[in-house]
């Protein structure tokens, strides 16, 4: 059982933002005894999501993916919005009605402000704000990317420390997580993200979006050293990555030859590509365990689901003495468990929001 701070939002201020109380003494008498449960959404891309997560763990969890980005090879933005606008409340009722809770048994509301798509973003910004404000419960922002990193919590227990590698298809980056809320950033892309590349070279060879599970499944098939495209950054002893050289080595290859080759091989051609991808990612997660002597490793984000990684990566931490930890795959992509996970340790803590709070689409761990 918790405390929680108690808000007055009865008393506005000038700003029209909610006044508060200093979080209630948890020693004694003072101490307030309550079962708190959390609503967590998550608008910060083409995922509409509501989770609801409780005392006893996640009580719901629903996911809407956009499909009418598919045609375009990619996130439209405006229509993201859209989309967001038009899903947002059913999403939120399916949540609750999955957690058989309803709107007066909330404690609060977690929402993710970053980072993300500013137009996505603001849709479940607003929509948090405006059900604080009506139920007088407490706003939480949550960082999106400390979303991902926690994510394994929603499958399995891991305490930090422990390397966080969080892989999508808008960010790589490599962080030592010392504890909750305690992160040092030790390396991420100079360009393209992990997911992006996988994306963009699907686009090349016309195989759809997104292009991950697709060239996942299809390199299965395919010789994997059948080209030796490059690997940067690679022998280098930081911790950043680079894979626009990558998916331009790949352009340059289909432009040299016949699209009659590039059909027969496109197999090949994908595996070979996937290898060098991987063969970054697993070097770099190694060694900053390695420097860090740290024993445990995170895989999280849409990319973590890769079949070819999780295999890789397992091979090299049984030989390395390192233990992976992987979440389930609908907790890898984007989704409001973990949005709920974060938000709820925040709420029990007293780390709140206050209803001015605005969509940051560059935000990084330290903002929050």
């Amino acid at each position: 059982m918790l405390s929680r701070p108690v808000f007055d939002y009865n008393s506005l201020n000038e700003t029209g933002n909610p006044s508060r109380t200093q979080p209630i003494k948890t020693s004694g008498l003072n101490l307030i005894l309550i079962s708190m449960t959390i609503l967590a959404i998550e608008t910060s891309c083409d995922e509409t999501a509501a989770a609801v997560y409780g005392e006893t763990g996640l009580l719901s969890n629903v996911i809407l993916s956009q499909a009418i980005h598919n045609q375009f090879g990619g996130v439209v933005p405006e229509l993201a919005s859209r989309e967001h606008v038009r899903s947002i409340l059913p999403i939120i009722r399916g949540a609750l009605s999955d957690a058989e809770t309803s709107l007066d048994q909330l404690d609060g509301v977690a929402v993710t402000q970053g980072p993300g798509l500013i137009g996505s973003l603001l849709v479940g910004i607003n929509t948090a704000k405006g059900l604080c404000y009506a139920l007088r419960i407490p706003l939480v922002a949550v960082n999106h990317i400390e979303g991902h990193i926690f994510s394994i919590n929603l499958s399995r227990e891991v305490n930090p420390p422990f390397i966080a590698l969080v892989i999508s298809g808008g960010h790589t980056l490599l962080v030592l997580v010392n504890r909750f809320a305690n992160y040092q950033i030790l390396g991420r892309t100079h360009d393209d993200a992990a997911g992006e590349a996988f994306d963009k070279v699907a686009k090349m060879l016309e195989l759809g979006y997104p292009g991950g599970p697709v060239i996942d499944k299809l390199a299965r098939e395919g010789n994997e050293k059948f080209i030796a495209f490059p690997r940067a950054l690679m022998k280098s002893r930081e911790f950043d990555f680079s894979f626009s050289g990558l998916k331009t080595a790949v352009l340059y290859y289909l432009k040299r030859n016949t699209e009659q080759h590039r059909n027969r091989h496109v197999a090949d051609i994908v595996a070979s590509f996937q290898a060098a991808l991987v063969d970054v990612l697993v070097e770099k997660t190694v060694l900053a365990a390695k420097n860090h002597r740290i024993n445990q490793v995170v895989i999280a984000g849409g990319v973590a689901r890769n079949n070819y990684l999780r295999q890789r990566l397992s091979q090299r931490a049984e030989t390395e003495n390192l233990r992976v930890f992987i979440p389930e795959p609908v907790f890898c992509t984007d989704n409001a468990a973990m949005i709920a996970w974060v938000g709820f340790q925040k709420l029990k803590q007293g780390i709140l929001s206050e209803l001015n709070i605005a969509p940051v689409s560059g935000m990084n761990l330290a903002t929050l």
